[in-house]
């Protein structure tokens, strides 16, 4: 398994992870939380959340990124049109960014990646354009490169992002239908040249039915570690 070097990682259901580094600077990924079925039930959230991450503006990724950054005075970050969006519904604390471009808080460094997937907002009875989608890696400062790939098919340049940043764990979609299956995960795993995966945005929906078990089999003998959780039991 990847040394997580004092961080600790909790999956919360769907594409929702929770990052606490050894510093302690608190890290939110992808916030579904009140219509998350998989979500834990009497799970609480940190006082304080330091980063809000946002992958792109579909709801089930976004959903609740207003009222976790006005309870917890999270500063969010994502694609600068998903977050003048968020400026626009009151989110005081919204930084746009892009592709390739990285920031540093404390002891985490992200960097904002490419993800082959759409990121409409739905705003009432209309869709908005929430710019492209995207995946973050967090390098945390005297610890491990962590890879979100948000929502995302396999695409081969997901090799340049072994090369720039040496991901030690990434967590992935395995759903199927609006991600990459199981499949197309283990290539991806094999592209990034990752110890270990934790499976996400799977189970939540009849649609999603990609399973760590079929991702388990698509990874035999490649030594890559499948990380077997359950939303809300925090791992290090």
């Amino acid at each position: 398994m990847a040394n997580l070097k004092g961080a600790s990682i909790t999956w919360l259901g769907h594409a929702t992870v929770l990052v606490v580094t050894a510093k302690g600077t608190t890290v939110l990924i992808d916030p579904f939380i009140e219509h998350n079925p998989k979500y834990p039930k009497g799970y609480k959230l940190p006082d304080r959340i330091d980063l809000l991450l946002l992958t792109h503006g579909h709801m089930d990724h976004i959903a609740d990124a207003l009222p976790v950054a006005k309870r917890h005075g999270a500063e969010a970050f994502g694609m600068v049109e998903m977050m003048g969006w968020l400026q626009s519904r009151g989110m005081e604390k919204a930084v746009g960014m892009n592709i390739g471009g990285s920031h540093t808080h404390a002891d985490v460094t992200f960097t904002l990646t490419e993800a082959r997937h759409s990121s409409g907002i739905s705003d009432g009875e209309r869709t908005v354009y929430g710019g492209d989608p995207a995946g973050f890696v967090l390098a945390v400062e005297n610890g491990p490169s962590l890879y979100h790939a948000g929502d995302t098919a396999v695409f081969s340049d997901m090799q340049l992002i072994r090369d720039l940043h040496h991901p030690e764990l990434a967590m992935l979609p395995i759903g199927d239908h609006y991600t990459m299956g199981p499949r197309g995960a283990a290539l991806a795993a094999k592209f990034l040249g990752v110890k270990s995966v934790l499976p996400i945005h799977f189970g939540t929906f009849p649609a999603l039915t990609g399973t760590p078990e079929a991702l388990e089999n698509e990874l035999k003998g490649t030594g890559v570690e499948v990380i077997r959780t359950e939303p809300g039991k925090t791992f290090r």
